[in-house]
């Protein structure tokens, strides 16, 4: 999986190049990150990437030659690759989208700061506005690197277990099950029998059922999108009820 990121602040996003999951797949070649930072397209002293917006208010907008002169460089090396700028504005990120762009290949992420990004970059050279959710944060440094470690994880070989990135959270519409490691007893609190009982068929039902309460008390909107069958239905049934009325199982 190959991305650039077009920041002015680059050193956010190589701090989390060098540490954990992602370190570890770049340091592998699994994943490539390039940098590309509007200020080395500047022809002032000051390396002036910024302006008062037209038309009057608060902050400065991010100028539209320094920013797309940075994409192009960037689409040298990734010529196929869509640009997403990360924007309140976009679309929510999810697990769906992260599995788009990882069949992709390539990706280029374009970070706002400031007020903004004037619009014409936006409609010149943007494919994709994406959000991480309802808030707003100082820059897309930071969304950045999450998308590339979400994103990241589900290429071949960056986790340490193949099924490691299947078995996550939202990759079936549901929660992940709970977890439990050694000591076997902490603060007075086991570990659940089935755990220790060496059954994986008793195992594996167990942490179905767990994910499926799970999703259901916290995350019920999900259970909208799951495949459940007729067993996951007949456990929620003994709790609250047979849950939403709708799946993806009753829809086909």
């Amino acid at each position: 999986m190959r991305f650039a990121v077009i920041t002015v602040l680059p050193d956010l996003i190589t701090a989390t190049l060098q540490q954990g999951v992602v370190g570890r797949a770049v340091g592998s070649g699994k994943i490539t990150v390039s940098l590309h930072n509007p200020r080395d397209h500047t022809q002032d002293v000051h390396r002036t990437v910024d302006d008062r917006p037209f038309g009057g208010g608060p902050g400065m907008v991010l100028k539209p030659e320094p920013v797309g002169l940075a994409i192009e460089e960037a689409r040298k090396s990734l010529p196929d690759a869509p640009v997403v700028y990360l924007s309140p504005q976009g679309r929510q990120f999810d697990q769906p989208v992260a599995r788009v762009w990882c069949e992709h290949g390539s990706l280029i992420l374009l970070c706002g700061r400031y007020e903004g990004i004037d619009e014409r970059i936006i409609d010149q050279h943007v494919d994709e506005e994406v959000s991480l959710g309802d808030f707003v944060i100082s820059g897309g440094e930071l969304a950045a690197a999450v998308i590339i470690d979400v994103v990241s994880r589900l290429q071949p070989g960056v986790l340490g277990h193949p099924s490691s990135a299947i078995e996550d959270s939202f990759e079936s519409s549901l929660l992940d099950h709970p977890h439990y490691t050694r000591p076997e007893a902490y603060n007075g609190q086991g570990v659940p029998d089935v755990l220790r009982s060496g059954d994986h068929a008793k195992i594996a039902r167990w942490r179905r059922q767990q994910s499926v309460k799970r999703t259901q008390d916290r995350r019920p909107d999900l259970l909208l999108e799951a495949n459940l069958d007729n067993a996951d239905k007949q456990y929620l049934q003994q709790f609250d009820g047979p849950g939403p009325t709708s799946t993806k199982a009753e829809k086909k």
